[in-house]
């Protein structure tokens, strides 16, 4: 079976860690640990968030004196898909000895006109209280929106259309190669209509949606998607507050999850299971190998159709 697993930024650093490599590797080894026995049976493709690292490459690069401005949203995200890819190569290579593993540094076509650059919307970095914020935003031209436990920077997140490297991703695949691709929802470019030439894009590509793009172009059977809760919650943080055990796409998008939360991720599993008839589910990373064999995660199937 061929199962793309979209890891949420929290598997790889957790709310109020520091940012320091070795954090990340600790991490990393704990994701190659869930990952491997998924592995062994299955074929894998991983794509990963990148949120709490482009925002700190962000910070880094527009407090450089050496830059006349600041590096790119495009570019930053290269250097993280660069950079947590080789995280997880190292510790896959360790978990996993003997299997070809490939991370590739990919670019993912957005429309220039999509509505998202004039609404930022899409949350990176760290939490501020609300006058640090502020003051940054006025310095550094930010916009910056209230996240659930403070303030945090806000960028463009528009739709994505298509992957530059599909293609290569399914030659890898053809040899046996476990892919790590799609980091952070890719490098965001445009293309020009007559010329088709590429331009980066100052945006950060959802990476949930991104990940059920990649699975349904991959012909995927099983779309994954590994957070920090064993399951989708109804009525979450309330005491009516009850896991959610399986749905259809139609009965997840009447929970109204939130956008800042579980929103994404239950749209990217009702959009992968709609247009292919594959299965996705949503679940806790070190229960993953328990999730596609059924016993744990919030499993979204197909509408049952009446003949």
């Amino acid at each position: 079976m061929r199962i793309v697993v979209a890891l949420g930024g929290n598997a790889l650093l957790h709310r109020g860690e520091r940012p320091d490599a070795a954090v990340q590797q600790a991490n990393i080894d704990r994701v190659a640990t869930a990952i491997a026995a998924l592995a062994r049976e299955h074929e894998i493709v991983i794509t990963h968030g990148n949120g709490p690292q482009i925002g700190l490459l962000a910070v880094e690069s527009a407090a450089d004196p050496a830059l006349s401005a600041p590096y790119p949203l495009d570019l930053l995200g290269a250097q993280t898909q660069g950079m947590i890819g080789s995280l997880l190569v190292r510790s896959l290579h360790d978990a996993l000895p003997g299997r070809k593993i490939a991370a590739l540094v990919t670019h993912t076509l957005v429309r220039a006109d999509d509505p998202s650059f004039a609404k930022p919307v899409k949350f990176v970095g760290q939490v501020y209280p609300k006058e640090v914020a502020m003051a940054l935003a006025r310095k550094r031209g930010w916009h910056i929106a209230q996240d659930t436990k403070g303030w945090r920077r806000v960028v463009p997140s528009p739709v994505p259309e298509r992957f530059l490297e599909t293609d290569t991703i399914h030659d890898l695949l053809i040899t046996g190669s476990l892919v790590i691709c799609a980091g952070g929802g890719g490098v965001p470019v445009t293309a020009d209509n007559d010329s088709g030439a590429l331009t980066g894009a100052e945006a950060v590509v959802d990476k949930d949606l991104t990940a059920a793009l990649l699975a349904e172009d991959l012909k995927a059977d099983f779309l994954l998607i590994l957070t920090d809760v064993p399951y989708v919650y109804a009525g979450y943080g309330t005491p009516d507050q009850r896991p959610v055990l399986d749905a259809t796409p139609t009965e997840l998008r009447r929970g109204g999850f939130p956008e800042g939360s579980m929103g994404p991720k239950t749209e990217a599993a009702a959009r992968f299971v709609e247009r292919t008839g594959g299965l996705a589910a949503i679940g806790a990373l070190d229960a993953a190998h328990e999730i596609v064999h059924g016993r744990s995660g919030t499993l979204v199937r197909p509408e049952l159709t009446v003949s």
